[in-house]
């Protein structure tokens, strides 16, 4: 059995002893991938995402700092009911 990557050149390579069942030839070649970290890496890659631009992570900034202000306004008003935050999941 041979295993061929595309993005990475990576070979795994097991040949079928004597008396060896195709269970455990194929039992073999599962652990090699395993402890090459192939599956990891392709993994890790699936939903590679691009990175936002700079204006759209300004943009977001600057109205979460509106929205902050805003509420803290209210918050002086009496408008507003301040939020207690509890902890969150561990």
């Amino acid at each position: 059995m041979i295993l061929f990557v595309a993005h990475m050149i990576t070979v795994i390579e097991v040949k079928k002893n004597t008396n060896e069942s195709n269970m455990n030839l194929v039992r073999r070649f599962s652990r090699r991938v395993q402890e090459s970290g192939i599956i990891q890496k392709v993994k890790s890659k699936r939903y590679n995402e691009r990175p936002e631009s700079k204006i759209k992570v300004k943009a977001a900034t600057l109205k979460r700092i509106a929205r902050r202000k805003n509420h803290e306004k209210l918050l002086k008003l009496g408008k507003a009911v301040e939020v207690v935050k509890r902890g969150g999941r561990r």
